[in-house]
């Protein structure tokens, strides 16, 4: 019933806010993306073909200027299942609202973590069956925070989350998500995009993150050196991400390998079709191996995804 009651408030609200866009002087964008792959799952226990949602999304965003050094700044969004029964295919994603200005950005909200947001572009298999996050711990949204983000400085920023210790995500501990980041993570005002990342105590771990990617000529270049652990009684594992595209026309041809000790490893290769700027067909195959199983995992899916 609740779940009812959010999808029908949500519908109402981007109705009317879309209605006072063309009335206001408030900008607002209506923006999401509907990604769905057909799927063969090998997860090494039973094998099935679905249909799936890789986090498809909605959300409406915007700012206000309120004075002439200060702008008000919002995003609520939403994940949409599209695979899943009605019920419940509607799931919080980063819902917050800030202050920006000439001293940088501040908000408040659900929001992902600095450790999460500066990985940039780097997994190329992100959202789907290859993600980084099946073996990598650090890709947290929590649902109590505050992030401040510095105004850019010769292309680099520097950004911290505090994460409440009353947000279930946190078990009842404060923690902290830092970053310091160069570049542009779409590789289109710098060739390079390289970030420093450290998480204490965030949902439950303490993470050393490194990221680097860049652009050469057709090829797309990246590598992530990880090193976790428990906060609590934890050992210090290392793990690596490397990744490659290579650019041909509206094709992009991708490969991505991942190792995290004592957890297991993945290989990723896949394609992408670009059909038109916001629409792109997509095919891969995944294959995992972890150090709990003897069977491999195995995924290969082919799907549409397209953005608005």
């Amino acid at each position: 019933m609740m779940n009812v009651f959010c999808k029908t408030l949500l519908a109402s609200a981007l109705t009317a806010a879309t209605l006072a866009s063309a009335q206001a002087a408030e900008p607002l964008t209506v923006y999401g993306k509907v990604n769905v792959t057909a799927q063969s799952n090998d997860d090494g226990v039973e094998s099935e073909t679905t249909v799936q949602s890789n986090a498809s999304r909605l959300g409406v965003k915007g700012d206000f200027e309120l004075s002439s050094s200060l702008e008000a700044f919002y995003t609520v969004e939403y994940e949409v299942d599209t695979g899943n029964d009605a019920k419940d295919n509607f799931l919080a994603r980063n819902q917050f609202v800030g202050l920006k200005g000439a001293f940088g950005a501040v908000s408040l909200g659900r929001n992902d973590t600095m450790m999460k947001n500066s990985q940039g572009n780097v997994d190329l298999f992100n959202d789907l069956s290859g993600d980084l996050k099946h073996l990598f711990k650090g890709d947290n949204r929590v649902e109590q925070t505050v992030t401040y983000m510095t105004p850019a400085m010769n292309n680099f920023r520097l950004g911290v989350t505090y994460a409440a210790e009353a947000a279930k995500t946190q078990g009842g501990e404060d923690g902290f998500s830092l970053a310091a980041m160069y570049g542009d993570k779409d590789l289109k005002n710098t060739p390079v995009y390289a970030a420093l990342a450290y998480d204490s105590e965030v949902a439950g771990y303490d993470i050393l993150r490194a990221t680097v990617q860049a652009k050469l000529a057709d090829f797309t270049l990246g590598g992530m050196y990880q090193q976790q652990e428990k906060s609590v009684g934890g050992t210090s594992t290392d793990g690596f991400l490397l990744s490659a595209a290579y650019h041909i026309n509206a094709v992009v041809l991708k490969a991505q390998y991942q190792d995290m000790e004592d957890k297991g490893d993945s290989w990723s290769i896949g394609a992408d079709y670009k059909l038109g700027k916001p629409t792109k067909l997509l095919a891969f195959y995944t294959t995992r191996d972890m150090d709990a199983s003897t069977e491999s995992e195995d995924y290969i899916g082919v799907g549409i995804e397209h953005k608005f």
